[in-house]
């Protein structure tokens, strides 16, 4: 078995929370293997640090795993706008120099969550697609969880920045898109969000944040945090010690933060590329394919799985 031992702390956090056992682990991630070569229609990562991901975020429930893993390969077919930029293309580095999306380095706390800020409002949202910028937070938000602890056993909080935002961004967003997206973060991901939290919120904001608030289940509905321009409130919540400078903390600048992903990514390279030659084939799938209908409905619903 090829998995990073936790600090004690994590560790600690991990039993409570996650019901981690060390000693169940080895079992655990054969079992998910031996269940993987039997579906025809899988072709999955199965490096031991990459499945233990998924028991994370499932509290070791080895059917839900399944279920995890299955549907987030399953969005490679059924949303492919979510991955169509790859580390290797030139928009990749466009993207990512406009810090859009970043997420911090440091964690809150040694057993605290990992914190990604989105800052939509400083693009050109006639020149970058809210998707293009999904797509590159998809590889960052990949390499954090296999590169941090802290990610995949405490989990995110979200700061949505509004600061510069238009009517031009929130409508590159369709009802259709919004719904996909939440649930890829929330039943396909291996991810724990833990708080959403908006600064700058302008005009026409409650609209939309009414919409999204529609789409996600009650657990991430009692996570939302509007603040406004009040950052007092906001550091109660995420400090100052991890936030960025141009968030009054002490973090680094975020072109210091941009080069530190810059150089995560070129030492991910090769796993990245092998990355892309994952996904599933519907038509070796046991029964019947499964449709964009069956995941994301027509009539205005989803299905849900509760995952913490």
């Amino acid at each position: 078995m090829s998995v990073r031992a936790l600090s004690p702390i994590l560790a600690e956090k991990a039993r409570v929370e996650l019901n981690e056992d060390p000693k169940r682990i080895p079992g655990d991630l054969q079992h998910l293997k031996d269940w993987i070569a039997k579906q025809p229609h899988l072709r999955v990562r199965t490096d031991d640090q990459w499945l233990l991901i998924f028991l994370r975020g499932c509290k070791f429930s080895l059917e839900k795993a399944k279920q995890k893993l299955d549907l987030f390969y399953t969005f490679r077919n059924m949303a492919p706008e979510f991955f169509r930029i790859k580390h290797t293309n030139p928009l990749f580095e466009d993207i990512l120099s406009k810090g859009i999306m970043i997420i911090l380095p440091k964690p809150i706390g040694p057993d605290s969550p990992m914190v990604g800020i989105f800052r939509p409002g400083v693009s050109d949202p006639n020149k970058y697609n809210i998707m293009d910028v999904m797509a590159v937070s998809n590889i960052i938000q990949k390499i954090v969880l296999v590169d941090n602890d802290n990610a995949s056993v405490a989990g995110f909080q979200s700061i949505m920045d509004l600061e510069g935002s238009t009517m031009a961004h929130f409508t590159q967003l369709s009802p259709f898109q919004m719904k996909k997206m939440m649930v890829f973060s929330q039943d396909a991901a291996p991810i724990r969000m833990k708080g959403f939290h908006y600064l700058n919120t302008p005009s026409g904001f409650e609209t939309v944040f009414n919409l999204s608030k529609s789409f996600m289940n009650e657990k991430n509905r009692s996570r939302l945090y509007v603040h406004n321009k009040n950052f007092n409130e906001l550091y109660k919540h995420i400090p100052q010690d991890v936030l960025p400078a141009e968030y009054g903390g002490n973090g680094g600048t975020i072109a210091e933060i941009l080069n530190y992903w810059r150089q995560k990514v070129q030492d991910y390279s090769a796993w990245l590329e092998e990355d892309d030659t994952f996904g599933v084939d519907e038509s070796k799938r046991p029964g019947k394919p499964k449709t964009a209908e069956d995941l994301f409905g027509l009539d205005g619903t989803f299905r849900k799985l509760e995952f913490d």
